[in-house]
């Protein structure tokens, strides 16, 4: 197989292994690391339908990450994709009605990000190995409420390793900030941010960018790396969830073969819809991927105007880990639309630093031509809960759930359609127990747990039982501005 290099959205002439750009995170010169070219499967679909998660997995990702051997990466598959999820599928695809949910929260953190971060941590200290690296690797991360659990689980007490997430205070769900406060590990540490998702991602991206701070880090033995999505070993695995999707719609017979679908994915830092996207690049028959933003609708302005814009009021939603202006993972596909132009992408990322935003050519425009975006607001977020749940007796989490009000509401009839479900209901149980009947308004929380068991049929996943019993561990806070200084203090500088 020829060696597939990855090089960086704004400096074309830098080029990397795939172990080499999973290990550094972001690219030097802030970029992010994009294959040279998207590899096609080289199995027939026919040859997928019978494949389990993990084989699929292989198929997959043999093509993206070529430096790795059949031993390396059938081994980082087999420790990921294990008993930690709840079901031996590892994900499932649930027909409601004539929509397919394709449930990705079976991990241990009842999240989609677990599809990721169960392997990337594998990847991580495979890669290591392979560079020959002795430094102690800083996981720095910023989250919006999922990828930081996620990440904390999956590099907890891994060698090697430390890990370092910040989340925005206030700005995410009682479930999710206990879920990172209470998370063990001798190499975690967890701290909140006087301020919005945006700001701890824009923070964590200036630490990587800075030089004098990288220098001081190589000083001391560490070096940074990332658990977010810009992580090209984040995205990677998640391409191989709609791969698997499509086999198991075609080995159940709901679909022709090379019968095309529409995906819609409710859209954070668009790293799972860019997946998606990936995915058709390898010759899935994938019609239009529709991107669903909650009240923070700044990437559907983009589809429908094609001017970024985070120049606005961030809202705060029940939809939190959507609750983002700045979508990182967008460089990755205006690189693609920019016809693979670094120069023309750079200036671009540069113009949205300095002023907020910046307007893509009528070139560009064009090229998104596979994409269409719609938007659900609060009180749509929370009918689709309450009309699903009483048509059909399925219960969606709020993420779910604006994109199963987008797919209603744009999707057409001639296409068979796939909802990216990403998160379990029990993870926003207020929200979504409300949304069914407002007498739950004044409950207690952790009180309608065993409520949502009843109305959902479902039992209580193992990720809620472990925060009900488990002590706070991480209490430390900081203001936006003292990021850097923070970490610095945690590990000794």
């Amino acid at each position: 197989m020829m060696n597939l290099y990855y090089k960086s959205t704004r400096n074309s002439d830098l080029k990397v292994t795939s172990s080499e750009a999973i290990l550094t995170g972001l690219a030097p010169d802030g970029g992010l690391f994009v294959p040279e070219m998207i590899p096609k499967l080289d199995v027939t679909l026919d040859e997928l339908k019978g494949m389990s998660y993990q084989e699929t997995a292989y198929c997959v990702m043999k093509q993206f990450l070529t430096d790795f051997t059949e031993e390396e990466l059938k081994e980082c598959i087999e420790k990921a994709y294990d008993s930690k999820f709840d079901t031996e599928e590892i994900v499932t695809l649930v027909k409601v009605d004539n929509t397919y949910y394709l449930e990705l929260f079976h991990g241990a953190t009842i999240a989609f990000k677990d599809m990721a971060l169960s392997i990337l941590p594998h990847l991580l200290t495979t890669s290591a190995r392979k560079n020959k690296v002795a430094n102690e690797i800083i996981i720095l991360t910023a989250t919006s409420g999922d990828t930081g659990k996620a990440a904390l689980a999956g590099f907890a007490d891994v060698a090697g390793t430390k890990i370092i997430v910040f989340y925005p205070k206030d700005g995410v769900s009682r479930v999710q900030e206990l879920q990172m406060t209470t998370q063990k590990g001798n190499n975690v540490d967890v701290v909140a941010i006087h301020g919005n998702f945006d700001n701890a991602q824009s923070g964590v991206k200036a630490m990587f960018e800075d030089r004098e701070l990288v220098k001081e880090l190589a000083g001391k033995g560490y070096q940074f790396s990332s658990a977010n999505s810009i992580n090209i070993g984040r995205l990677v695995p998640q391409v191989v969830y709609y791969v698997y999707a499509y086999a198991k719609l075609l080995e159940h017979g709901e679909i022709e073969a090379n019968e095309a679908i529409d995906i819609v994915v409710p859209t954070g830092n668009f790293g799972n819809i860019l997946a998606a996207y990936y995915a058709k690049l390898m010759g899935i028959p994938i019609g239009k991927l529709i991107c669903a933003s909650n009240e923070n609708k700044v990437l559907f302005d983009f589809f429908k105007t094609g001017v970024y814009d985070k120049n606005r009021e961030f809202v705060l939603t029940t939809s939190p880990s959507m609750d983002i202006l700045i979508s990182s993972n967008l460089e990755r596909l205006i690189y693609l639309i920019a016809g693979e132009d670094s120069d023309k992408t750079r200036h671009l990322m540069e113009e949205l630093k300095s002023g907020g935003r910046y307007e893509i050519s009528e070139d560009m425009k064009a090229r998104l031509k596979d994409f269409s975006s719609g938007y659900a607001s609060e009180e749509e977020t929370e009918g689709e809960i309450n009309n699903v749940y009483r048509k059909t007796g399925y219960v969606l989490d709020t993420h779910t759930a604006v994109a199963s009000h987008v797919c209603r509401e744009i999707c057409s009839d001639d296409r068979k359609c796939v909802i990216a479900s990403t998160a379990s209901p029990y993870k926003f149980v207020k929200s979504v127990m409300t949304s069914i009947d407002k007498s739950y308004e004044n409950k207690d929380e952790f009180l309608l747990f065993e409520t949502l068991c009843d109305v959902s049929k479902t039992q209580m996943p193992q990720a809620i039982k472990d925060i009900l019993e488990a002590d706070i561990i991480h209490r430390k806070e900081c203001d936006t501005d003292k990021m850097k200084e923070t970490v610095k203090n945690i590990l000794g500088l």
